[in-house]
């Protein structure tokens, strides 16, 4: 059951029915005509599964929510922390980027331009009810508070309540704590999937900007540049970093001035990584570490103009969660590789030509990547990876025999259920024109069981 139908649920009175598919829940509304009563609430805690909270998280969450200044303040958060003593080199990286993001949103609420982070928060239920968008799935009315359109609803629904006048805040406190990708498999499904989505949402920025102004309330440049950095900096931080490992500078346009200008943002992330436990010469891993993500943050951002293009919705990637090590794609795995195969003849030629800056870029390129690969990836972890790569399109599943017409399986065929047909619209397994089988099947059967 999905936050969607948890809410749906909260503070009514139902009777029970049998339908077709078994017990339903039609509201009623006199409490002493109802079966099953369920509670209302003010507020809401969302967690991840692999999450963990202190102790005193929600009474901390909820006494801050509680407070006459912040009753317009919808989602509060703390984005999680990593777990300390991380056995991997790539847990410890992955690890130090996430640890900084909490550092970040802090100054992000500081100027109202914070985003809710799915991990976990505190949600105050009213704020929901302003965004809740009803429709009518295979006869049931379904109440969608957390919009699904992109796979990363937590920002979407930050856009949305932003619309209506409410604010995020983030607590200024680590309560949280979640453990990181152990493997580079599994960390590329989880970056891929948060590379994914901003370019989307974006739009309904320029929405909430026109609402803001009407109701007399104006966003200010500070709090919509933070905003438009957060959703978009992995798309022009992509295509700009592949720009300077391919583009062949000479003296007269790499200037001593552009390394001076990055300087303050490296000073800034070494204060920070101090600031977390982490050393502050962990900014060069990093900056390793995201040579060796570059392709994956670009397949997210192609997947988001691939379905601004399409109308087609990208499918919820799960983080992988298994006892052994997950195999990355092949793609992602030789495209360090060619980072590194390019810096090194981009060095020589520059060496040759007596191009010193832009020799020094590539070595220093060189060196920081192949120095990621050996601490995410791992040489031998490549060489199984690749061998996968290459020999998995020759393994065929074997599908089963066809059956004779009329039969599935030797047995013969169901009949018809006239029943459920008239009673939901639709055949058993069949899904009308324009409807996600998934979402009928889920909203229908699972979730509220609701009838309107």
């Amino acid at each position: 059951m999905n936050l969607n139908a948890y809410i749906g649920l909260m503070g009514g009175f139902f009777r029970r029915e049998e339908g077709p598919d078994g017990t339903i829940l039609r509201p009623v509304a006199d409490r002493a005509d109802a079966d099953f009563v369920v509670s209302d609430s003010d507020y809401l805690l969302t967690l991840d599964a692999d999450s963990l909270l202190l102790r005193d998280y929600c009474l901390r969450l909820v006494y801050f929510l509680e407070q006459p200044d912040n009753a317009r303040v919808a989602v509060t958060q703390t984005p999680y922390s990593s777990f300390r003593g991380a056995p991997t080199r790539i847990e410890r990286l992955a690890g130090a980027t996430t640890d900084i993001q909490h550092i970040l949103h802090q100054g992000m609420s500081h100027y109202g331009a914070t985003f809710w982070v799915g991990a976990n928060a505190v949600i105050r239920k009213r704020a929901l009810e302003d965004i809740v968008e009803v429709e009518t799935v295979g006869g049931f009315e379904v109440r969608r508070y957390v919009q699904d359109r992109t796979v990363i609803e937590d920002t979407e629904s930050s856009i949305d309540l932003g619309t209506h006048g409410w604010t995020l805040v983030n607590y200024p406190e680590r309560l949280s704590y979640s453990a990181t990708p152990p493997d580079f498999g599994s960390l590329i499904v989880q970056r891929r999937r948060w590379a994914n989505g901003g370019l989307l949402i974006l739009p309904k920025l320029w929405q909430q900007l026109r609402e803001r102004r009407r109701q007399g309330h104006p966003v200010s440049l500070t709090e919509l540049f933070l905003r438009v950095n957060y959703m978009t900096s992995i798309a022009w931080a992509s295509f700009g970093r592949m720009f300077l490992l391919a583009y062949p500078y000479d003296s007269r346009l790499l200037s001593p001035v552009v390394v001076f200008a990055a300087l303050p943002y490296f000073l800034a992330m070494g204060s920070d990584l101090r600031y977390c436990g982490y050393k502050a010469s962990d900014i060069f891993r990093i900056y390793g570490f995201n040579l060796v993500l570059l392709p994956v943050n670009l397949a997210g951002v192609l997947k988001s103009l691939e379905q601004a293009i399409t109308i087609k919705k990208i499918p919820f990637a799960r983080t992988l969660k298994v006892k052994n090590r997950t195999a990355a794609p092949l793609l992602f795995v030789l495209t360090p590789y060619l980072i590194v195969a390019f810096s090194g003849l981009t060095l020589w030629r520059d060496v040759l030509a007596q191009n010193w800056g832009n020799a020094a870029f590539a070595a220093f390129n060189l060196l920081l990547a192949g120095a990621a690969i050996l601490a995410t990836i791992g040489l031998w972890n490549s060489v199984v990876d690749v061998w996968l790569g290459c020999t998995r399109w020759l393994c065929v599943e074997r599908k089963p025999r066809a059956a004779s017409p009329g039969t599935a399986g030797g047995q013969p065929e169901p009949a018809l259920d006239w029943r459920a047909v008239i009673y939901h619209g639709y055949a058993p397994g069949a899904v009308p024109a324009g409807v996600d089988g998934a979402s009928v099947h889920r909203h229908s059967l699972q979730n509220v069981r609701v009838a309107s």
